[in-house]
């Protein structure tokens, strides 16, 4: 196709090194001119969508949706960082931080359907940000995102090692080995996570709705062994738990790190719900995107949060707070115990299921953001070809698997967990601006900026005097404006909540991304513009698209 080919004939910014170099003398213009340019719904649903040549297929309904969402978050949650938060920082009140943490995904998760069903593209936050704030803070916000998926799936992956040497009985020092010649936090080796994330790799190349269905039989195994932690947890676990710690010089009560250590608990936990956005990124997989995004995304964050706060509550009866393994909580609570050894690998094979539903999960929603950014041109274009068997994006899919395992193959959990957190908070704050940007901003632009500096009263002034400039058609967040603010400062709070050396790697990545672009990304989308591959068509073609079945 046309649209296919315009970097490699016309005018390229990379057809020489001279030709590069003299590009370069170009950036300021082409960064004033590209990077706030603005998409459009139409222009995201046709000529960029074809640059992938083949289309995905609309193969998924509202209950594929919700499997996807309740296999993505469950796992990575609950046995990834529930155990650490709660030892470092929430003791028992772990299950307000899993509730607060909740909250602000339900919201964001409003905020990302409204989206979701008027531009139903794999693009996800990315697409959002590129047709209200532009080109640059959505290649920012985008290529963030995917940093995240990919260092949060590194993450589970060298979980699922330690759940797995639960279920065996092997400890997991036996699975990986050390590297005394790496730095500390990057030496230890562990092969299996590498196996399980290519494996994956390679279900998630096949087919899409081949791998929903896989992750439907995993999390049916997962809900039934959920069901069987809470029961056991409220049978053989303590309340006394609740409130005193196994010895007395720790901080007792429910809360024994104060409000403080609640909200850097739910700011480590919010990773947990990182899969729903994977699943907004399905939307253009989707058969009836009006009618089954809004259950599917919503529905699937409001029953994790309920399964979430369940199994906080058990794991905090098994065992005082002081006491739980920050590694595989729920397996270490019942080691040791008698006559209940066999429960520890029953949790050991339940978790290993459910870390393998997330990872299916998220790698499915981190090919795609890939996929979508490669349309925009701002990274190479080989990233946005859809598979004409598969429909499937396989060159996003096996670039980033295989950097997905490179990572897990070394890097140490709490490194990548501290870093997810913080680029998770960032993407859904943005989110939840341009949600009211693209409500109300063309008519009353000043009103944004003031409803960001005097809060509560401005929103009111906001809610009641600005009227909105563009109403959805087809499904819209509730009690707007206080929906997506609300959000903003939960996000905001939250992420007031990381510690400083998250920042300094937030920095260190974020530099990294803005490198990208000014020295590819701005000259590769000059180039499309230069060759006519930005085009649209009507808006009313685009809204009959989106509501046949």
């Amino acid at each position: 196709m046309e649209v296919q080919s315009s970097n490699n004939g016309g005018h390229s910014s990379f057809s020489s090194l001279r030709v590069y170099l003299n590009s370069l003398s170009s950036t300021p213009s082409r960064l004033a001119r590209r990077a706030v340019s603005v998409s459009t719904s139409s222009d995201e649903m046709s000529r960029v969508r074809a640059v992938s040549g083949e289309h995905m297929r609309r193969t998924l309904r509202w209950y594929d949706l919700i499997g996807l969402g309740i296999g993505g978050m469950v796992g990575a949650g609950v046995f990834v960082t529930t155990g650490r938060a709660s030892r470092l920082y929430a003791g028992p009140s772990i299950v307000v931080s899993y509730a607060i943490a909740g909250l602000c995904a339900l919201l964001s998760a409003f905020c990302y359907t409204e989206f979701a069903v008027h531009l139903p593209v794999a693009g996800g936050a990315f697409s959002y940000i590129r047709i209200t704030f532009g080109e640059f803070p959505a290649f920012f916000t985008g290529a963030n995102l995917v940093l995240d998926y990919v260092m949060s799936n590194a993450a589970v992956s060298r979980s699922f090692t330690a759940y797995l040497g639960t279920a065996f009985g092997i400890s997991t020092h036996k699975w990986r080995f050390v590297v005394s010649a790496l730095p500390g936090g990057f030496n230890e080796i562990d092969p299996v996570a590498v196996v399980v994330v290519l494996a994956i790799t390679v279900i998630i190349c096949c087919s899409t709705r081949e791998s929903s269905k896989v992750n439907m039989i995993m999390t049916a195994f997962h809900i039934a062994f959920i069901a069987f932690v809470i029961v056991m947890g409220f049978l053989r676990g303590d309340s006394k738990n609740l409130t005193s710690p196994a010895k007395p010089e720790h901080p007792s009560g429910f809360f024994p790190f104060g409000a403080a250590g609640v909200f850097n608990g739910a700011a480590m936990v919010y990773l947990s719900y990182i899969g729903y956005d994977a699943v907004s990124t399905m939307a253009e997989e989707v058969k009836n995107p009006v009618k089954d995004i809004p259950v599917g995304v919503s529905g699937s964050v409001a029953i994790v949060t309920v399964l979430y706060c369940l199994m906080a509550v058990s794991m905090s009866m098994l065992l005082p707070y002081d006491l739980i393994d920050p590694e595989a909580p729920f397996s270490a609570a019942f080691r040791g115990s008698n006559g209940w050894e066999w429960v520890t690998k029953v949790v050991g094979i339940g978790a290993s299921f459910g870390i393998l539903t997330s990872l299916l999960v998220a790698m499915l929603g981190q090919a795609r953001y890939m996929c979508v950014i490669g349309r925009s041109r701002v990274v190479p274009v080989w990233f946005a070809k859809i598979h004409h068997r598969t429909s499937t994006p396989v060159n996003a899919s096996s670039f980033l698997g295989i950097f997905t395992a490179v990572l897990a193959l070394f890097t140490d959990l709490n490194i990548l967990l501290n870093l997810v957190s913080i680029g998770t908070l960032f993407v859904f704050y943005m989110v939840a601006n341009a949600l009211i940007f693209k409500r109300y901003v063309p008519v009353k632009a000043f009103m944004l900026g003031a409803s960001a500096v005097v809060a509560i009263a401005i929103v009111l002034i906001f809610h009641f005097v600005v009227p909105q400039a563009n109403k959805p058609e087809l499904w819209g967040v509730p009690f707007m404006p206080w929906t997506p603010c609300v959000s903003i400062f939960l996000n905001i709070f939250l992420l007031g909540s990381l510690d400083a050396p998250s920042y300094v790697r937030f920095g260190f990545f974020s530099g990294l991304i803005v490198l990208v672009y000014l020295f590819y990304g701005v000259h590769a989308s000059s180039d499309a513009e230069a060759n006519g591959s930005f085009g649209v068509k009507e808006d009313g073609q685009v809204l009959k698209e989106l509501t046949e079945v």
